[in-house]
């Protein structure tokens, strides 16, 4: 997910630092407001004792935050840092949507998406494991990060998956807007860079690398100048491939899903947006997790101006169709 942090295109757009301690409540019906903060990207995790984690990109001084919930209505935002310490590669700068697997042995994994010193406003996907079975961290960071293709752009938006038969993959972006030719996420202008949704079987452990990352997905030309946001589950014997389209300072941006019976593909787009702007009033909706169950989800979009909030939603899925109640 780019931050406006650093790019001189997304005029205005910037992270608000306000920390709020307070519980949000969110109503029983559509997509509502779930966290009343900068908190863009999330993802969550449920902990053994049903407690449920949300994780953020970086903002109200945190590299990573930590917001939770017991009923995934009433939500939290934690005065915690997840991620204390940083991996030798990476800089201070960003520290882009994080998603975090609880593993066998109770403890947790957080992927995210780091700025490379070796090659700045670029990203690698990082790995951290927590110290202990507080899903809260601290997180350790690897001192290799999972992918960072930085040739072809860098790697962002990683999210992991557990399939049925007890294998573990991640998912993550190629960014290749990020050295494109300029215009809408520095990827509006001929020729278009590709950003390729890939898929990277793992270990037990949840970071070490079993063969090549294969690519599952592309942009086309009714995607604008990107897909990104990648979170794959499995529902009965479809995998959904939940994803986000155009640019995150744009209205168009959005979350929609493609399918496949196959854990590698190929994946069909469905060809509907699942959440667009106008739904529910919301601006510019993106950066969705689905849990694995198939029945919640969070996502962010713009409630004031430079203020990415995030919502939650229900969802209902039918055979290979989503639908938010």
């Amino acid at each position: 997910m780019w931050s406006s942090q650093l790019l001189p295109w997304a005029t205005g757009l910037g992270l608000i630092s306000t920390v709020l301690a307070s519980p949000f409540r969110v109503q029983e019906v559509g997509a509502v407001l779930a966290i009343d903060s900068d908190f863009p990207d999330p993802s969550f995790v449920q902990a053994a004792d049903g407690t449920w984690y949300a994780f953020g990109t970086n903002g109200n001084g945190k590299r990573v935050q930590v917001a939770s919930s017991v009923d995934f209505k009433s939500w939290t935002l934690l005065d915690k840092e997840a991620l204390p310490t940083l991996a030798s590669w990476e800089t201070e700068i960003d520290h882009w949507a994080p998603d975090v697997i609880r593993r066998n042995d109770g403890r947790y994994v957080m992927y995210y998406s780091g700025e490379a010193k070796e090659m700045v406003r670029h990203h690698c996907v990082g790995v951290a494991v927590s110290e202990g079975t507080d899903p809260t961290g601290p997180y350790v960071p690897n001192e290799t990060p999972l992918s960072c293709r930085l040739d072809q752009g860098g790697s962002i938006d990683p999210a992991g998956f557990l399939d049925k038969d007890g294998s573990r993959y991640v998912v993550f972006k190629v960014d290749g807007n990020s050295i494109g030719n300029g215009g809408d996420c520095n990827n509006d202008i001929p020729p278009l860079k590709s950003t390729p949704i890939l898929m990277q079987k793992v270990a037990d452990d949840g970071f070490t690398p079993v063969g090549d990352a294969i690519q599952i997905l592309d942009r086309d030309d009714s995607d604008g100048p990107l897909v990104e946001a990648p979170n794959l589950i499995l529902h009965g014997d479809t995998y959904f491939l939940f994803y986000s389209t155009h640019c995150y300072t744009d209205p168009k941006y959005d979350v929609r899903y493609a399918t496949s019976k196959s854990i590698t593909g190929p994946y069909v787009k469905n060809g509907e947006k699942l959440l667009k702007s106008g739904d529910y009033g919301l601006t510019s909706p993106g950066g969705g997790t689905v849990c694995g169950c198939g029945d919640r989800m969070l996502f962010h979009g713009f409630c004031r101006n430079n203020t990415r909030c995030t919502y939650a939603a229900d969802i209902s899925i039918s055979d290979q169709q989503v639908t938010l109640l």
